[in-house]
């Protein structure tokens, strides 16, 4: 798990300068209806203009409510907008008020649902997912793997808050710690933000240990103080768990750990196989990889690029692989590097659901079929979602 394959769910994204394609409708305010949610935290709604109409995706929105949407970004020439609901007409029955005083229009960036209740947030999330597998994935939505799926609460925050145990902050006007806005460079100050641990730290340099515990078995990990580790204090007990469970590892079996960062995945399986199996674990990150070498001695470890590395090691199959890509996901060359191997099943833990609707299909392609899916609520008023799937291959 490399250490930047996550997004920072604390920090706004700056928007990227674009060429002007006519009158500008930054500001202006329209009375709408909201429609579907949408991949990235925000609703599709659809603006009057003229005789036209022109999609908007916003923020700080519910499906079906009536609201007066500003547009925050957007030309005569753009495909589509983006706005805030700045006045809400009538109140969707999911909608809460924001526990988090910098949450809202114009505010802090980071979390896309301070707005909504729990057990809504994760229904939403779970309705992207089932999207993305059907557009993207080729599944059917009457599969029960697409129609029944739910996102799981995972324990170790509170009530959707105190969850991020590493928090980077930026630096206010005139001092102190602050957030940026949404897809800006403004910083508002910030004095505490909820979503943090008491005691979150801050990237830095040196590294801290991370210890795991999943039944009677414990392993610790140095991880570099400014790399990569699930933030939710839940993520890797409950990601292990959900790996080991869909894979069964036995002793003697040979595994794959792709994407392996410091260890995590590698240790838990290094002792399922035992010393008569395999474990080789590939990171692309230096440092990552380097200190996986001393938190997983049993593993054999290889620092490099994830498909070129798989085109250069060995032929001969592995029993099974875990892969844990970035937001960009596994991507065709890995996918079919990996099914070169002939596994008998593969675990993907997916942290962005386009990307892991895009590689199912692209297994599909291979005989691999999705065989179970579950999903994590690890980032709590976020949009985010993390999602562990097992493709199984039609010799399996």
């Amino acid at each position: 798990m490399s250490r930047s394959r996550r997004p920072a769910p604390s920090r706004g994204r700056r928007a990227r300068p674009k060429a002007s394609k006519g009158e500008s409708y930054v500001g202006r305010r329209f009375e709408i209806e909201v429609g579907p949610v949408a991949h990235g935290g925000h609703f599709v709604a659809r603006v009057p203009i003229g005789e036209d109409s022109r999609v908007v995706f916003v923020r700080h929105a519910l499906p079906g409510e009536q609201v007066v949407v500003e547009i925050t970004e957007g030309t005569a020439g753009d495909r589509f907008w983006r706005g805030d609901a700045v006045s809400v007409l009538s109140v969707a029955p999911e909608r809460v008020v924001p526990p988090c005083p910098y949450a809202g229009p114009g505010l802090c960036g980071g979390c896309d649902f301070q707005h909504v209740s729990l057990p809504a947030q994760r229904d939403l999330k779970a309705t992207v997912l089932r999207e993305q597998l059907v557009r993207l994935g080729g599944l059917s939505a009457e599969d029960p793997l697409v129609a029944d799926l739910v996102v799981e609460a995972v324990p170790g925050d509170v009530d959707g808050l105190r969850w991020r145990t590493r928090q980077r902050y930026a630096t206010a006007p005139g001092g102190g710690r602050g957030m940026r806005r949404y897809r800006s460079h403004d910083v508002i100050p910030v004095d505490d933000c909820l979503i943090a641990t008491d005691g979150a730290r801050e990237p830095g340099a040196g590294t801290v240990v991370e210890t795991v515990e999943i039944g009677d078995a414990t392993h610790s990990f140095e991880v570099a103080a400014d790399g990569f580790w699930q933030v939710h204090p839940g993520a890797p007990a409950t990601l292990v768990s959900a790996v080991l469970s869909v894979l069964a590892p036995a002793p003697g079996q040979t595994v794959l750990d792709l994407y392996a960062g410091v260890g995590l995945f590698s240790a838990f399986l290094a002792d399922a196989v035992g010393p008569t199996g395999r474990v080789v674990a590939v990171e692309g990150d230096q440092t990552a990889s380097a200190l996986s070498v001393g938190n997983v001695p049993a593993a054999e470890v290889t620092a490099g690029d994830v498909a070129t590395v798989l085109g250069g090691l060995e032929e001969g199959p592995f029993d099974l692989v875990v892969l844990d890509p970035p937001r960009e996901g596994a991507r065709r060359a890995v996918v079919e590097a990996v099914v070169a191997r002939s596994p008998q099943k593969v675990a993907y833990v997916a942290c962005d659901p386009a990307a892991l609707a895009r590689d199912v299909a692209i297994f599909a392609e291979h005989g691999y079929r999705l065989r179970t899916l579950r999903a994590f609520d690890l980032f709590p008023m976020t949009h985010h979602v993390e999602a562990v799937a097992l493709l199984e291959g039609s010799g399996a």
